[in-house]
């Protein structure tokens, strides 16, 4: 199976997404994200 190295996050929904992101990013994911999807993840 494919190892996951990155996840472009956009969504209109916020919720959860912080913890979602940072469970990602523990796991060594990349995270790429647009306009206030970034600026709520980089907080």
């Amino acid at each position: 199976m494919a190892r996951l190295e990155r996840a472009l996050i956009s969504v209109s929904d916020k919720i959860g997404i912080v913890e979602f992101s940072r469970e990602l990013q523990h796991l060594g994911v990349e995270i790429i994200s647009t306009g206030g999807t970034s600026k709520l993840l980089k907080g």
